[in-house]
């Protein structure tokens, strides 16, 4: 592992045209190295983009391993870059909140598209917190909370420490960045559709934005064409929201993130078994 994290920091000091044609060139490798998640990619795109020809969700694939790969590679420069230089690699629209982030709890919505790491880093203009899963090696552990740390504070949690310290954190005005949108099971999660099929999805961001009185502002990164760097967009934050119905304000979480895919189709996270848990009754999608 250290060396592959010494290999990691020799590659940050390459410019970003060539890191990021070494990654495509190694995520196209991947596509066919790798048949179980190909696999696990390709029954998502059929499932949710039944529309599209065989052949235009093999491209699609395709190019989620590229990105994916690049977002690995380029993490070095989130790690290590001189922060000047990757503010200028970062395109924000319209600009960050802060006064909004300021001005009382706000939820940080950010699904998983490969560059989440970059919305991370756009959003550390004040004190955050977030979701932290340690790491068995020790090592990478280090340098993963290195890397959330070099921007400023920042308050960790991990999934077995519960919901408590994320509203205390909220009620101390800490925006909570959040990513919501993996299956992580039935437990506190209901089966709301995306692209149509009942998915296992947290229900946590409309019942901590009731709890606390949050404001959910979501922040979507996806990559620049010809390597010019990381386009960062915050989304106005949502009126009317949750409301009293946590499937519906659910709903309207996957509807946005839906929507966001398909804007950007090859930069979600595929490889994800996002419809692993099935209602009762219904057999293995992936089998």
């Amino acid at each position: 592992m250290r060396f592959l994290i010494a290999l990691l920091w020799l590659l940050h000091w390459l410019p970003l045209p060539i890191l990021g044609r070494i990654g495509n060139a190694i995520g196209w490798l991947m596509y066919y190295a790798i048949p179980k998640r190909r696999k696990i990619a390709l029954t998502n795109l059929r499932l949710c983009m039944p529309e599209l020809g065989e052949a235009q969700r093999v491209d699609i694939a395709k190019r989620h391993f590229m990105g994916y790969s690049r977002s690995i590679l380029e993490r070095s420069l989130i790690w290590w870059a001189p922060i000047p230089r990757l503010r200028r690699l970062i395109h924000i629209e319209p600009s960050v909140p802060q006064a909004e982030m300021e001005s009382g709890p706000t939820i940080l919505l950010c699904p998983h598209f490969v560059c989440l790491d970059v919305a991370g880093v756009a959003a550390r203009v004040i004190p955050v917190s977030t979701i932290y899963s340690p790491q068995k090696n020790k090592a990478f552990d280090d340098l993963l909370r290195y890397g959330r740390e070099r921007f400023g504070p920042v308050r960790l949690f991990t999934r077995e420490d519960g919901v408590k310290p994320i509203l205390r954190a909220l009620r101390d005005g800490l925006p909570y960045f959040m990513l919501p949108d993996m299956d992580f099971g039935e437990k506190d999660a209901a089966f709301v559709p995306f692209f149509g099929i009942p998915a296992a999805t947290l229900t946590a961001l409309g019942r901590l934005s009731a709890a606390t009185g949050a404001k959910v502002i979501p922040v979507i990164a996806t990559f620049l064409p010809n390597y010019k760097g990381y386009r960062v967009v915050f989304y106005p934050a949502w009126e009317d929201y949750p409301g009293k119905d946590m499937i519906a304000a659910t709903q309207r979480m996957n509807d946005f993130i839906e929507a966001r895919v398909r804007e950007h189709p090859a930069e979600y996270f595929w490889t994800h078994k996002r419809f692993k848990t099935r209602p009762p009754g219904e057999p293995s999608l992936y089998d």
